[in-house]
Order: structure tokens, then sequence, then C-alpha cells
């Protein structure tokens, strides 16, 4: 997962974002709110972890500023020494999954983490998804279109698998790098194009099949449901 950690004190950021690490997650870690909002505005994010105290704009004023200015309802927890019954209310009003106060412990943490993107992401633990005419069977990595196995890289697999996990979700460029590459410093984003290309072409992503790969411009992709009726429209005629 992509996790933001926005945390002012330079040791408990390096700490947590160690933990994130460690359980295999893609960890950014911003010490200054506005920072972190130009990032958002350019990049897709799996979880936010907000410590409320910030020398600029405080995790709470940022959440609210997500959730009402961005429309973005991408799960939040925060993290901080902020410990009284009307903080707690407060914080969950401005949107947050959970609330935990300092200090934390690792296992706490990475048990908040995981429970709440299993509320967000009930996908992920899922064996198969069966969204017709696809079938993405992850055990055995492959994608079947109306019961054919398709020809995928072991890459165009994970990238194709991590959109329909995400399906509808605007993603970046860069989310997307991370996601199925790894932060690797050598590849280019161009990367995530050349295979998003492929991918769309291999799984025949049209409007008759019920999906289509949207890009956005300067940003990334998404890839959703096309409507029925949209499918089957007819061409206009010119009389």
């Amino acid at each position: 997962m992509r996790i933001v950690l926005l945390e002012d004190n330079l040791t408990q950021s390096t700490l947590v974002s160690a933990w994130l690490r460690n359980a295999g997650h893609d960890a950014h870690s911003f010490a200054l709110t506005r920072d972190l909002q130009r990032f958002c505005t350019r990049e897709s994010i799996d979880l936010y972890l907000l410590d409320w105290m910030m020398p600029d704009i405080s995790g709470e004023e940022f959440l609210r500023w997500l959730r009402g200015e961005r429309r973005d309802n991408t799960p939040a927890i925060f993290i901080t020494s902020r410990d009284t019954e009307d903080d707690i209310v407060a914080g969950l009003s401005a949107g947050a999954d959970d609330f935990i106060i300092k200090p934390v412990s690792q296992r706490v943490l990475m048990s908040r983490i995981e429970a709440v993107l299993r509320r967000s992401k009930p996908r992920e633990a899922e064996a198969s998804m069966d969204l017709p005419p696809y079938l993405i069977d992850h055990a055995q990595k492959r994608i079947l279109l109306n019961g054919q196995s398709l020809d995928l890289t072991e890459k165009e697999f994970d990238l194709a698998a991590f959109m329909f996990r995400n399906l509808g979700r605007l993603l970046s460029r860069g989310h997307l790098l991370e996601a199925v590459w790894g932060r690797n410093p050598d590849l280019a984003t161009r990367t995530v194009d050349t295979h998003i290309s492929r991918v769309r072409s291999k799984l025949q992503l049209k409007p008759e099949h019920g999906f289509r790969l949207v890009p956005t411009y300067n940003f990334g992709y998404r890839l959703e449901r096309v409507d029925a009726s949209e499918a089957e429209a007819p061409a206009s005629h010119v009389a």
C-alpha cells in the first residue's frame, strides 16, 4: 500500500516509516502540511497517517480540506497526543477512520492499519475477482476474458490486477509505478504508459466488454465500468 505520514517529529517519522516499509508498504513522510497538500493534488494515496499538531496547518484542517474541497475519501488515521473525548470526536467528525493516541506501538499501529484497509479494500484478500466478462485469478496470476486465458507478462498481470482492485479510482503514474515495480529510481513513469497501452490492448478494454481505461492528462489512469446502455448505444446516422 502507498501510505503517507504527516509528522513533524523527525524521530517519530523515521521510526514509523521504517515500520511501514518493513511491512511491505511504500511510505512517504511530510514534516509540513502544505508540502503534503501539493503532493496529494498530483498523486494518489492508499492511506493517510496524520499528526494533529503541525507547525503550519493542523492535521484536522488538512483532513477537512481533503474531504471537503478535494472530495477525497482515502482512509485516514490520526496518530496524535490529543487525547480528550472532544479531540477524538472532532477527529472522527473531520473524516478520520481511526484515532490512535501517542505513544503508539508497532503492533497496535500495524493492526489498526490492516483493519482500516480491510474495510476500505475488501477485494485485497480475495483469491480471485469475477468481473464478467473478466476473471482475475490471483492464485494462478492469470486473467480470463470470456473463459479464455490472456497472454500477459507478470508485470502486465500485476498492473491489470491492481487496476481492477481499484476499479473506478483515479491512480497516479507514480502510485502505479510503486505498486507494480516498487520504488526504483531508475524507472521512468513512461514505463507505466507503455504497460498501460499493452494491458488495454491485450484485455480489450472497450465498452462492449463493459470496461474502459481512461487517461487523465498529467496525472494517471482510471479503470471504470461502462454503462450497458452506453456500450449498446447505436452510432448516430446522418440523414
